[in-house]
């Protein structure tokens, strides 16, 4: 089958009734997954009525896959920088559980010169009703069901299925605005927006970057919610988990956290950067707090999406890492002077959400183009990494979990 291919083959062959699928058939599910990835049409778009929209700020929907027979759309926020020079680079901004099409995401990313697309994936606008709920538009597809709930519906009923459908079409409709450069756009999601990035980045590799935040893989081995919800289901497992694609995500990417986050632990988080063979910025940010709101204020992921424009790779990478005793030692690479650096360090034991993580200074040096950090570990150390910073930016060290030889 030819790699572009038509959205409305898709649209036609998407919903027909297909035998049940084996349980053991794992292969060809996985399969039919990957073939989202020929979603590269861009789907039809029409400007959505009732919405206060600008000519460089628009809310739209554009068409996506039908669920159970009945067509679907996308309600979306679409916006262009202001002033702009030639082609621009771009970003699709995918919410979490709670969340909708953003309009304030899409200006923030808007003023830093990226054209941005927000999209709503449970099937509902940006306007809520008198019980403060997402009001739902006259298209649309499946809901979340709670932690892949839906994992006995066929695979093309699936809310996943859909929310990365969702976010490969929007993918291809940006990329095929004539103000926006097709080699650079990235894609960034919050929480389960993160969880359906790091789908989405093993799947299409148009993308020029990646930024998930909190939303991770491997969550079936969680001690939490999810590896309660996930341990014994198989189909994610064996076809939604995102370790089973990350090794194809060879596009730079931010992974942003931060330790304190109860959903997504770190050892989980850090078994899905370590994955995907892309160069990385990890940014583990202690009080950052989760929600949509902590991960657009701060500058991370917007300097990361710049150096990569501008660049062609991150502002800053983890080089080495060694521990020498109790002494541990972590080298960058920086394009930008690096202000101070700190331990990061736990002595508890449990889900890493649910530790006490205490900060201790480090010691910063530069040695030509390399910038060197020296810490001791306190004694009965548990998990560590270090975080540098830069201004208001924060690189961290990869996440280590220190192994007690005598147990």
């Amino acid at each position: 089958m030819p790699r572009k291919v038509a959205l409305s083959i898709l649209l036609a062959t998407a919903g027909a009734c297909a035998p049940a699928i084996s349980a053991d058939d794992f292969a060809g599910q996985r399969a039919k997954v990957a073939e989202l990835a020929e979603l590269t049409a861009a789907p039809a778009m029409q400007n959505a009525v009732g919405f206060e929209s600008t000519e460089n700020l628009k809310a739209i929907y554009f068409d996506a896959l039908p669920w159970k027979g009945k067509p679907t759309k996308v309600f979306a926020w679409l916006g262009m920088p202001e002033k702009t020079s030639g082609k621009v680079p771009g970003i699709v901004l995918v919410h979490g559980g709670g969340g909708s099409a953003f309009k304030t995401w899409v200006e923030k990313w808007n003023v830093r010169g990226f054209a941005a697309i927000s999209i709503a994936v449970e099937g509902q606008t940006d306007v809520r009703d008198p019980k403060r709920r997402w009001k739902p538009h006259g298209w649309p597809g499946p809901k979340r069901s709670g932690i892949y709930g839906d994992s006995d519906q066929p695979l093309k009923d699936q809310w996943m299925y859909h929310a990365v459908a969702d976010t490969i079409l929007a993918n291809s409709l940006l990329r095929s605005l004539p103000g926006v450069d097709a080699d650079k756009v990235g894609v960034m999601g919050i929480s389960w927006g993160g969880v359906i990035t790091s789908t989405v980045m093993g799947i299409d590799s148009r993308f020029a970057f990646a930024i998930p935040t909190y939303g991770c893989g491997r969550l079936a081995t969680a001690a939490n919610q999810y590896g309660r919800a996930l341990g014994n289901n198989a189909l994610y497992q064996e076809v939604w988990d995102p370790m089973l694609r990350l090794e194809k995500a060879t596009m730079p990417t931010l992974w942003f956290s931060w330790p304190r986050d109860k959903h997504f632990p770190l050892d989980c988080h850090a078994a899905s950067y370590r994955a995907a063979p892309g160069p990385r910025i990890v940014s583990l940010i202690p009080k950052m707090g989760h929600g949509h709101g902590p991960p657009w204020t701060k500058p991370d992921s917007y300097a990361f999406a710049e150096s990569i424009v501008q660049h062609g790779e991150p502002w800053c990478r983890q080089l080495s890492s060694s521990v020498n005793g109790q002494e541990v030692q972590v080298e960058f690479h920086s394009t930008k002077p690096l202000d101070k650096a700190l331990l990061v360090s736990t002595a508890d034991t449990g889900i890493t959400g649910e530790r006490n993580w205490v900060e201790f200074a480090a010691r910063v040096s530069k040695n030509d183009k390399v910038w060197v950090v020296t810490a001791e570990l306190p004694a009965a150390t548990t998990a560590w990494f270090v975080n540098v910073v830069s201004g208001d930016l924060t690189v961290s060290s990869d996440f280590v979990e220190v192994v007690n030889e005598d147990k």
